[in-house]
Parts: structure tokens; C-alpha cells; sequence
């Protein structure tokens, strides 16, 4: 009872003990130096080799008798049916069953097994061609004739089959049959393959013209070009150069459009090479090269490069090298149909050759890639396209009107609404003036006027306004302009300019003054420059101290003393009087630099030292005295550099003390010496 206590019922009551697997305790091996002999793999491999046992076969019998024959037989046969009701659909089993039976000279027999072979799968072609052999090694010729001929009639698309079946009958002699054959697998259209074997067999036999017929009906059930080319060579190799060239015309007739045609053209054009016809040559390559699309003509242009450096004169070697160049630019032109710098460059590659249709043509190819978005630094590149077609119009072609389309066509193409291009509006008005056409120019100048207005476009029209003598037509030009531009200060001091040299001096200070008078101007300072060397041009010097006045009211810049100074300085006066007023204004500067702007110092000591400067160019009558004493001290000092991370270090400066701030720093140090004193006192009185 203990016993089955301590055991486990499912594992029939034995002890865990019991159940162990006790695997064999691994030996410690205590000695780890390598063995004097090592065993390689190798002479393991020779050991387990002679150790194997030889292979079971059974004992070979002796057949002493018909009887003990008969029962082999019928043994072997009886193996072979069992095996074939279990393994029917494999076609060894029968294959070997029939060899058997045909090793055993029963060829009725061995025939029966073929053809219950065949019920099960005809359209295995190896159990014919095994079949048909079997007849044909004992010589039962007509029994593989009926063989073959039931096999290519189930299966004509097996080329195996025909192949042997001609074979045989070649073999045999029968040649009349074997053409037969062949005329009957030509009538399934084979593929190129078996029309090459018929004419091969037939010439063989020397039947040229029977040949030539087969390549004539090989050609029209394959046309393509690697057809055309060897039917060209077989006339080429029996001698029939007319008859060749006529087979490669048929061809590029039929076949110049196809991907192959290169090929055709290259082979067409070495046939000719080699009758020395090099003329004809040259035409095909050209031919071909104008055809083919230039993605497919890359061996065609360096099969035309090598002809031209052998038979061609200089002329005929630049024209293939440009051909070639063609293609690459071509090539890069499809890739990209916006690279406008591969237009560019193909357009000279054309130009240089100076064939117009083909560079009218790429320049209208170049002109119609349109760039695709709306914005004008798509179309900065894309516009010299435009313009150099324009130029060549022009001054090469020599056709006026196409040049005036050109200029219209892309006027009309431009967005102006979005931008413009004052550069083509300007070359089409001058192409105008050349062809002295002037209306024509004033209609395309008042046209961009109208709809994109541009500072290039208004100096233009007005430049040739004024070269033709149109005073009022450039007045109105100039009132536009501004009524476009009101900020525009070139435009101002342009219009006074022509009034002035108009000697309408009235007129001319009306303009400056509504010039000055607008709210807001680009370069006011040229402005009001202009205006006051126009009043000091007409000796007005009341009229620019009080411009210079009205000046300092907008701006105290240091720039606007100094010249008011040296205006005083030189104007056409009493030299002393000349010299007070330029002293007054140099006073005014500098009071109003100490007083309203103080931190200002530089600009402060640049002015004393132009002052300083212009009493030296006065002479005797200059006054060095007024201006030492008021000039001041340069200091060198350092200031901390404050970066993000904290200070980063100093910085040098030049510091600027005036004489004024000097005395009132020694009245700070005396003031701070006398509370020092006064403390002393104080503390001393105490104790």
C-alpha cells in the first residue's frame, strides 16, 4: 500500500525514480594538448566509405528453356500491367514497358503499348519522338512514316516533331518527300526558325531559285527587318547585287517606320559601302537620320560619323559631327522639355549650319514649351527664347513681317496683368523705328504704356520723342510717368530738366515745387539737390538761401549744413559778407547739434573740422582762432560687449569731449572736493 502511495497513477503507480532516463555522466578530459596524429575530415570520410556494406542485388537467372522464358515473360508482364493500373497517367512506366517488350523482338506487342500510351496522353511529344525512333532503329521505315505523320497532324505547333520527320526522310533520300513535309509545317506559319531550315535544305541541293521563292514567302509571314536583311544577304551572296539593293528598298518601303528600322537602314547602307556606291550611302544614312526618331538613332549617327571620316570631305565630317551633337541635344531637349539652356544651345548648333526650316523649326519647338506657372522667374529664361527668334528674323532671315509677328505672338503671350517685360516692349518699337515705321512704334510703346507701365518703357518713348523734336507729345509723356509714379524723383528732376533747357524757367521751378510738395518720395535728397542747383544756376541765391531754410525745417542732417555752408562760402557775393554767412550757418549747425542733439557727437566734430577747414581755405581772411578752441578731444575708450550668454568681452571706441563738458567735469571734481572737506570738518569738530 505504501508502494502505491508514493506512486503516480499516471504513471501506473511507478516512482518518478523508476521513470528517470539516466544519461551516461560526461567524461572530464583532463589532458587538452592536441594529439600527435591528427584525423582530418577527409580520412573520415575514406573510413566510412570502406566500412559501408556492398549493395544487396539479387542473384542473376539463367533462362535454360523456352518454357521458363515463357513464364519470365509472362512474369515481367504481369509486373509491368500491375504497376501501370496504379501509376497510369506515368508515361516512364510505359516507355519502359514498351522498350521491354521491344527488347524481347515482340514489336506487335511493343506497338500495343505505344498506342495505349498514346490514348492516355497524345500530346506528349516525347512518347512520339520515342515511339518514332523505336520504328525507325528496326528499320520499319513505313511504320515511323505513319508515326510521324499522325504526330505532326495532333501536334504541328512541336518543331521536334517536323525536324525529325524531314530528317528521316532526308536521311532516306526521299527528298521530294522531304520538301513535301516541309511545304506542309510552312502552311502553320513556323517561326522564323523553320523557314531558315527550308531554305537551307533546299540549298543544299543547289535549288537557288526554289530558295528564293521560300525567302520571298518568309518575308511575308515574318516582316520584320532581321527577315529583310538576311533575304538581302542571300542575293548579295549569290552574286545578285540589283536583286539585293531591290530587296532592302521593298524593306525600308514597308518597314521604315518600325523600331527596328535603324538596323535595316545601317545594314542597307553598309551593302551599298561594300559595292563601293558610297554616294547612295550617304543618302541612306541622311534619310534615315530625318526619319528615325532621334531616341533610336544613336549606333545610326556613329555608324554615319565613321562613314563620313572615311569617305567624306570636310563639309560631309562637320555635317555628321553636327548630326551627332543634334541627337545629344535632342536627347536632353526630351528629357526636359523646360531646360531653356538646351534650347539655347541647339538653336546655335542649327544657326551654325545656317539651314533655316530646321532652325525656324526648333525655335518654334523651344517657344511652344510655355513655362507652366505664372510668375515671372519662370519666365526671365524663357523670353530670350523669343527675343534672339526675333533677331534672327530680323537680321538674318531677313523677313520683316515674320519679325513683326514674332513681336506680337509674344506681346500676346505675356501675362502683363501679372508682369511684364519693358525689354521686348522696347525691341519691338525699335525694330519699328529701323524699318521706319514710327506709328507702328508709337502704337507698341502707348501699348505697354496702357498695360504694364514701366520706368524703362517712359524714358524710352520720351528719348525718342525729344530726339524728333515733339515737345508736347514728351510733356505728355512726362505727365503720365508721373501720374504713374508720383514718388518717382528721377522722373521730376527730368521733366524741370526739359523745361529748363526749354528756357521755361517758370515752368521748371513749378515742377520742383510740386515735386517737393508730394507726400511721399523715393530719394528726396537728389530732389531737392536738383532744385537748388537749378536756382543756383539762375542766380538765384535769395530763392536757394530760402530752399536751404525749408530744407533744414525737414531735415537737420549734417550733410544739409555743410552744403548750405559751402553755398554761402562761394556764392557770387562780397567775399566778407560771403564768409559771415557761412560763419552764421556754422554757428546755427553747431548750436543746434550742442543743444538739440547732444548725443550726436561725431557728426558735431565733423562739422568743426569742415569749418575748420574752410576758414584755412579763406587765407587771411579766415579765422583759425574761432574754431581751435571749440574742438574737441579724442578719447579712447572700452565698453562691454553684451551677448546672450552674458558679456562677451570690450570693444574699443573713439569718444569726443568738447570743451564745454571738460570745465563742467572739473566743476563736478572741485564741488565733490569741497563736501569732502566739509565732512572732514564736521568729524574732526565731533572728536
Amino acid at each position: 500500500m505504501a508502494s502505491n502511495k508514493d506512486g503516480d497513477p499516471s504513471l501506473g503507480y511507478l516512482t518518478r525514480k523508476d521513470t528517470e532516463v539516466k544519461l551516461p555522466r560526461p567524461t572530464r578530459v583532463k589532458n587538452k594538448t592536441p594529439a600527435p596524429v591528427q584525423i582530418t575530415a577527409e580520412q573520415i570520410l575514406r573510413e566510412a566509405r570502406e566500412r559501408q556494406e556492398a549493395d544487396i542485388r539479387p542473384p542473376k537467372q539463367k533462362i535454360t528453356d523456352s518454357t521458363e522464358l515463357g513464364d519470365y515473360r509472362l512474369r515481367k508482364r504481369k509486373e509491368f500491367e500491375d504497376l501501370i493500373r496504379r501509376v497510369r497517367w506515368n508515361i516512364s512506366v510505359w516507355i519502359k514497358y514498351a522498350q521491354w517488350e521491344e527488347s524481347q523482338k515482340d514489336f506487335n506487342r511493343a506497338r500495343s503499348v505505344w498506342e495505349r500510351a498514346l490514348e492516355v496522353d497524345y500530346r506528349n511529344h516525347t512518347l512520339w519522338l520515342k515511339y518514332a525512333e523505336v520504328e525507325m532503329k528496326n528499320k520499319f521505315i513505313n511504320h515511323a512514316r505513319n508515326v510521324w505523320d499522325r504526330a505532326v497532324t495532333l501536334l504541328p505547333r512541336v518543331d521536334q516533331l517536323w525536324y525529325k520527320y524531314i530528317h528521316m526522310e532526308e536521311m532516306l533520300g526521299n527528298i521530294a518527300g522531304a520538301r513535301q513535309i516541309f511545304e506542309r509545317w510552312m502552311g502553320w506559319m513556323p517561326d522564323q526558325q523553320g523557314w531558315l531550315s527550308y531554305i537551307k535544305f533546299e540549298l543544299r541541293y543547289n535549288e537557288v531559285e526554289r530558295a528564293r521563292g521560300i525567302f520571298e514567302r518568309f518575308v511575308q509571314c515574318h516582316p520584320k527587318v532581321s527577315a529583310w536583311i538576311r533575304f538581302a544577304k542571300f542575293e548579295m551572296k549569290n552574286g545578285e547585287v540589283a536583286r539585293a539593293r531591290n530587296v532592302y528598298e521593298k524593306a525600308v518601303q514597308k518597314l521604315a517606320d518600325d523600331e527596328e528600322a535603324e538596323m535595316l537602314f545601317v545594314a542597307f547602307a553598309e551593302f551599298e559601302e561594300r559595292c563601293k556606291e558610297t554616294e547612295r550611302a550617304r543618302c541612306i544614312y541622311k534619310f534615315a537620320l530625318d526619319h528615325i526618331p532621334k531616341g533610336r538613332a544613336e549606333d545610326l549617327y556613329r555608324k554615319f560619323v565613321a562613314f563620313e571620316k572615311q569617305y567624306g570631305d570636310k563639309e560631309g565630317i562637320e555635317d555628321a559631327i553636327v548630326g551627332k551633337r543634334r541627337f545629344q541635344y535632342e536627347d536632353e531637349v526630351r528629357k526636359n522639355p523646360l531646360n531653356y539652356d538646351a534650347w539655347f544651345d541647339y538653336i546655335r548648333l542649327e544657326e551654325s549650319v545656317t539651314n533655316k526650316v530646321r532652325i525656324r523649326e526648333v525655335y518654334e519647338r523651344a517657344i511652344a514649351n510655355v513655362p507652366p506657372a505664372q510668375e515671372k522667374r519662370y519666365w526671365q529664361r524663357y523670353i530670350y527664347l523669343w527675343i534672339n527668334y526675333a533677331l534672327y528674323e530680323e537680321l538674318d532671315a531677313e523677313d520683316i513681317e515674320r519679325t513683326r509677328e514674332v513681336y506680337r505672338e509674344c506681346l500676346n503671350l505675356i501675362p502683363h496683368e501679372k508682369f511684364s517685360f519693358a525689354k521686348i516692349w522696347l525691341l519691338a518699337a525699335q525694330f519699328e523705328i529701323r524699318h521706319l515705321n514710327l506709328n507702328g512704334a508709337r502704337q507698341v510703346l502707348g501699348n505697354a504704356i496702357g498695360k504694364a507701365p514701366k520706368d524703362k518703357v517712359f524714358k524710352k518713348y520720351i528719348e525718342i520723342e525729344l530726339q524728333l523734336g515733339n515737345i508736347d507729345r514728351c510733356r505728355k509723356l512726362y505727365e503720365k510717368y508721373l501720374e504713374w509714379s508720383p514718388e518717382n524723383c528721377y522722373a521730376w528732376s527730368k521733366y524741370a530738366e526739359l523745361e529748363r533747357s526749354l528756357s521755361e524757367t517758370e515752368r521748371a521751378r513749378s515742377i520742383f515745387e510740386l515735386a517737393i510738395a508730394q507726400p511721399a518720395l523715393d530719394m528726396p535728397e537728389l530732389l531737392w539737390k536738383a532744385y537748388i542747383d537749378f536756382e543756383i544756376s539762375e542766380g538765384e541765391y535769395d530763392r536757394t538761401r530760402e530752399l536751404y531754410e525749408r530744407l533744414l525745417d525737414r531735415t537737420k542732417h549734417l550733410k544739409v549744413w555743410i552744403s548750405y555752408a559751402k553755398f554761402e562760402a562761394s556764392a557770387m557775393e562780397e567775399q566778407k559778407l560771403c564768409i559771415q554767412n557761412a560763419r552764421r550757418v556754422f554757428e546755427k549747425a553747431l548750436n543746434y547739434f550742442r543743444m538739440s542733439a547732444p548725443e550726436l557727437k561725431e557728426e558735431r566734430a565733423m562739422l568743426l573740422d569742415e569749418w575748420l577747414d574752410m576758414e584755412k581755405s579763406f587765407g587771411q581772411l579766415g579765422d583759425v582762432s574761432l574754431v581751435e578752441p571749440k574742438l574737441p578731444k579724442k578719447l579712447k575708450k572700452r565698453k562691454q560687449i553684451a551677448s546672450e550668454d552674458g558679456l562677451a568681452g570690450y570693444e574699443e571706441y573713439i569718444d569726443y569731449v568738447f570743451p564745454e563738458e571738460a570745465h563742467a567735469h572739473n566743476l563736478k571734481i572741485l564741488e565733490k572736493a569741497r563736501e569732502w572737506k566739509r565732512q572732514k570738518l564736521a568729524s574732526g569738530a565731533d572728536d
